[in-house]
């Protein structure tokens, strides 16, 4: 019998993929079970499946000299009646399977069976779709039951969450589809497998199915951004130089990408080269519109993009489309300006820069001018400093500038008294000529001449002593020049 119930569980595991292991285990417990609950009996107690015989019950006790605890303990002579050897103190097993063991047995194990074969397959289920959770499974769609659609995967059955499903998809009884594994948890009911046909991951995994240079390492996904069931953008780079990765990945005539596209029901797809060089990644997420030119900002992680004014719609696309895959597949957030905005935006800013810079130098200014002020208001209060307060270091630098400055002041005036004695005593030719003229006409003294040495005139009074006498009116006082030509006059008639 025991070798029939071993062929039984040898088979029920191969069949199930339950391991052999598992259910020996779950086996031996349930017949465990089954002995106390039917002879009772709180000995330690484990059954043996491995004979060659019947299903055995194996009693295990302690060695003692006076029994206490039936159930657990043996006395020393009924030891040795199963074991010769037995000693006080060691642990003696022995049979105690009933009679009718065998049929209680049978009935134990079905049940147990059958239900640890359902417990083991459904941790099994779980376990490998927890490992496949990133991955592509095909499967049959079985019913849709309140918009949720039911897959059935084989081993189980998944579901697709109305949040899941593409928008032109259509779920036909018996179809076979591609749906991308999100999760897999356990329930009371069994494992539940949650799969998606709106994820990202689905497009990159079918292209993995679709390129070999994906399968084999040579081309690399990099990035994925996707709006299901209208258009989706991924980035891809090649490893080998002499490999293009968007060639790869279109196909001959396109047929490569083309099989994708027939899996996604008409969904478009936009391969794009992937470049570390973020502002020109940014221009070929970009596509198909043209750039001019991209202004980042690493420190948000923001770029303004250029596009001339006729691809200003192209570069944004439907609804915000393009620049909002471009930004998915990118990671940065970006503003497209058309040529004419950004210039004047430009100019905004560049109006704005002189404004800050007026401001700026006028507080500059400010701070100046607060400063000399704050010096000029420091000097007048040492200025006023009283004699009696300053130290006498001080003092003495005082006196010593005081001194040095009023020989400085008579320096000046002695240079000054020198310089006019100087241009006193320069004659020059007129005047020498008016004094000859003087002197023949007797105006200047011989005498007078003599003393001083630069040939003084005589103050000529405007009235002679007879016109003083007779009381003559003073005539009109003349220049020097006009008395000369006067005299010179009379002295030629």
């Amino acid at each position: 019998m025991n070798m029939e119930l071993m062929d039984a569980l040898h088979q029920i595991a191969e069949e199930r993929g339950v391991p052999i292991e598992m259910l020996k285990e779950a086996l031996e417990a349930a017949l465990v079970s089954a002995y106390r609950k039917n002879y009772g009996g709180a000995q330690s107690i484990r059954i043996d499946l491995d004979s060659d015989d019947n299903v055995k019950v194996i009693a295990e006790k302690s060695i003692v000299d006076v029994v206490e605890d039936s159930a657990a303990e043996i006395s020393l002579e009924e030891a040795r009646e199963v074991d010769d050897a037995a000693e006080v103190g060691s642990v003696v097993a022995y049979e105690v399977t009933p009679s009718e063991f065998g049929r209680i047995a049978a009935q134990t194990a079905k049940q147990v069976i059958m239900q640890r074969v359902r417990e083991a397959e459904r941790d099994v289920i779980y376990e490998e779709y927890t490992r496949r959770i990133g991955e592509i499974v095909t499967g049959v769609v079985q019913r849709t039951e309140n918009r949720h659609v039911l897959i059935n995967l084989g081993k189980t059955d998944a579901v697709i969450p109305p949040s899941e499903q593409a928008p032109q998809d259509r779920y036909r009884h018996n179809e076979r589809i591609k749906v991308y594994v999100m999760e897999a948890a356990k329930t009371p009911r069994g494992p539940q497998v949650k799969v998606s046909r709106t994820h990202p991951g689905l497009v990159k995994r079918l292209f993995e199915i679709e390129v070999p240079e994906i399968h084999d390492g040579i081309v690399e996904i990099k990035s994925v951004a996707r709006e299901a069931g209208s258009r989706s953008k991924i980035a891809v780079v090649s490893r080998d130089v002499s490999v293009d990765a968007v060639g790869s990945c279109v196909g001959a005539k396109g047929s490569r990408v083309q099989m994708v596209v027939d899996e996604l029901k008409g969904e478009k797809i936009d391969i794009v080269p992937w470049d570390p060089d973020i502002s020109r990644f940014i221009s070929s997420a970009l596509s198909p519109a043209k750039v001019t030119f991209v202004r980042l900002n690493s420190d948000e992680e923001s770029a303004i993009v250029v596009v001339p004014d006729d691809q200003l719609s192209l570069a944004i696309g439907k609804s915000g489309q393009n620049v909002r895959l471009a930004v998915k597949l990118t990671g940065w957030k970006i503003d497209i300006k058309s040529a004419t905005d950004y210039k004047a935006i430009e100019a905004q800013e560049a109006q704005r820069h002189i404004e800050e810079m007026e401001r700026l130098m006028d507080s500059i200014t400010a701070e100046m001018h607060k400063e000399s002020e704050a010096t000029r208001a420091e000097e007048v209060e040492a200025e006023e400093i009283p004699v009696s307060e300053l130290k006498p270091e001080e003092l003495d630098e005082a006196l010593s500038a005081a001194a040095h400055l009023e020989e400085e002041s008579q320096d000046t005036e002695q240079d000054n008294l020198i310089t006019m004695a100087d241009i006193s005593s320069v004659i020059t030719f007129d005047d020498l000529a008016m004094d000859i003229n003087a002197h023949s006409l007797g105006l200047i003294d011989d005498e007078e001449r003599a003393d001083t040495g630069k040939g003084k005139r005589k103050k000529k009074s405007g009235r002679s002593e007879e016109e003083k006498m007779l009381g003559k009116p003073r005539t009109k006082k003349r220049s020097r020049k006009a008395m000369v030509e006067e005299d010179e006059e009379d002295l030629y008639l």
